[in-house]
Order: structure tokens, then sequence, then C-alpha cells
């Protein structure tokens, strides 16, 4: 490593507009037992941050905090207890916070190597959104060849590789998104449905009359009740956000408590239908080592199917930390398709 590097990170000191996240400098820290000293190539700007920047993630830390919930990078230094050969690997890891710096500390046992070929912005691309699309897809509602699937927001960062893995599973998929974006979805073999106008729940309808096979929905409130009408017998509901509520003022926790709640309640009635409240950290504190196999395994299926073309990277836009709020104020307009990018 080169004593000459510094270390650049970003700060979110509290509830503030983009602009009001600040640049902060210091010593590349040294990593300890069990530790990989990671040099960040592509983080990602994903809702969790929009959230967080409000104060309205369930369950992120106390300001101030360096956020950043995935990266892509290069091992720089291997702590005690660490097989010296890492070092020079690129890596992927699943943080939750503190990617969003030039250098970050991980344990060894939480990275995921990177193939060759696959470009680190690339695999940035498929990390927390790639893992939560897959899981979703293929461990919560398990799309065969032949179902019908719904996407909310399939422009999305999540969304796109839902759309993406659903076709690749042979599944007939129908996703929301603005008009902006239809023409891109039909080319990839989406139907579209425009969210902002109509009834969408009347037209997901008459492309379905018999109802879709699962609904991928990230918007929450008063819509959860139309996704979960708009199931087939033997149909399943995977929510995984609350989007709806991003701007609202109050409990941070209460909307996803309300929504969890709604969804037990809909498992307990004999309908044959399922729900899901997706977080990808579900079951971290129970096994870890177990999370941990888990993430590798879907993460290394994930970088195959890059490789294979399967999924193809979606990449809105890319930018420097120092950036930072253009990055995060072009996330936030929902005017783009895929993932804005962050760089050294």
């Amino acid at each position: 490593m080169n004593t000459a590097e510094e270390l650049v990170e970003v700060v979110l000191p509290g509830k503030v507009e983009p602009e009001g996240l600040r640049i902060r400098h210091g010593s590349v820290p040294t990593p300890g037992p069990g530790q990989v000293l990671i040099r960040m190539e592509a983080t990602g700007v994903s809702f969790a941050e929009q959230q967080m920047r409000r104060g309205r993630y369930y369950d992120q830390p106390p300001f101030p905090f360096v956020p950043g919930y995935d990266l892509v990078g290069t091992v720089r230094a291997t702590g005690d207890g660490v097989p010296p050969d890492l070092a020079g690997v690129r890596v992927a890891a699943l943080v939750k916070v503190g990617a969003w710096a030039s250098h970050v500390l991980v344990d060894a046992a939480d990275v995921v190597p990177v193939p060759d070929g696959i470009d680190p912005a690339e695999a940035e691309t498929v990390v927390v959104n790639g893992i939560t699309a897959w899981q979703m897809l293929h461990r919560k509602a398990r799309v065969r060849a032949g179902r019908t699937v719904l996407v909310h927001g399939a422009n999305s960062g999540v969304g796109s590789i839902l759309v993406q893995l659903a076709l690749a599973a042979g599944a007939r998929v129908i996703g929301t998104a603005s008009a902006r974006h239809h023409d891109a979805l039909r080319e990839q073999g989406v139907t579209p449905v425009d969210y902002r106008t109509g009834d969408v729940a009347a037209r997901v309808r008459e492309l379905a009359p018999g109802g879709v096979d699962a609904v991928f929905d990230h918007v929450g409130g008063r819509g959860i009740v139309d996704s979960w009408k708009l199931l087939a017998p033997g149909g399943t509901l995977v929510s995984y956000g609350t989007a709806s509520t991003r701007d609202d003022e109050g409990s941070q926790q209460w909307p996803v408590l309300k929504l969890v709640g709604r969804l037990w309640l809909w498992n307990v009635l004999p309908n044959g239908r399922r729900a899901f409240f997706f977080n990808v950290w579900a079951g971290r504190a129970l096994s870890r080592n177990r999370f941990r196999a888990r993430l590798r395994a879907d993460l290394t299926e994930l970088f195959a199917a890059l490789k294979r073309g399967d999924v193809t990277p979606r990449i809105a836009a890319r930018y420097p930390l120092a950036d930072v709020a253009e990055a995060l104020r072009l996330a936030e307009s929902g005017t783009v398709a895929g993932k804005v990018l962050l760089n050294p």
C-alpha cells in the first residue's frame, strides 16, 4: 500500500439536503484481525441513502456516519488471520453503511471475489441491487418458466435487474414505469404499464385476467393492497420497501412495522397466497455463517449471469466522490434508468 494515500470519505452529518453532505479527509486505516482494507473502485447511490439523509431508513445508525451500502474494490492490505494472498484481489462487499469512502475496512469473511473480465463498475450494479433481485425472485417467489410477474419500478436499480432475471428464467414480465422508459422496456420483452396515468391495477388485470404469479413491490403504502389483490391463486407478493413514505415526517420505523403487520395478517388468512417483506439482512443475526454462504453463492450466480449476458449492467451515471451531492440529486430525480455510481 502506498503510504502517501489519503482517506477520503463522505459524511452524512444529519437530516440535510444533498449539498449538506461533507467530504472528510484522514489517514488510511489499518486492517485489524480478520479484516481487509479495500481500495474502493465503485460504490452506488441506492434508495437506502435517499432515506438515510431524511432520517427515514428504518435501522440506520445515529448521525453522523458515512453512508454507502455496497462497493467493489481491490484488497490493499490484510489483517492477522487473513490469507495474505487475498491482497490484490478484486472483491465485492455488502456493508449497509461506510462504502462512500476511498478506503473501507471489511471483515474478510464478508467479501466475494469478482471474476476476471468484469469491470468493477459493472460488478457494482449487481451487489445490493442484484442480491435483492435474485433472492426475491429465486428464494422467495421461486419464479419458474411460464409464470407471469409484475415488477413495480421496472426501470429502477433493483427493478431493472429483476426484469432481466425474470426474463432469463422464462417468465412473462409486466413492468410499471413512466412513459419515457416504455420503449426500452418493450425492447427487452417487458409489457410496460404507466404508473402515472390511469388505473394501474385495472390495466394489469386486462393483461393477466387470472392474476399474476408474483408481484415485486418497493412502494408500500396504500398501493400494497392492489398488489395483493392482483395475485393469482398460489401467487406470491414480495414487498421490499416503503418508497411512498420517503418524504413523510414522523417515525422511520412505523411505515415498515405497519406494512409487515399487514403482510403477516394476509399470510394467516386461508387464501392460498403468500406475502413477504424482504430484507437482505434477514437471518444474519441468527447465523452469520449461513448468511455469508448464501450471499457468496447468490453473488457468484449474478456475476455468472453478467458474463453470460443474462444481465446487462444499467449504469445511469458516474460521479467522483467529491460530486456526491450532484449524484444523489440525480438518483432522487427519478428521471434515470439504472444505477448512479460513485468512484474515488
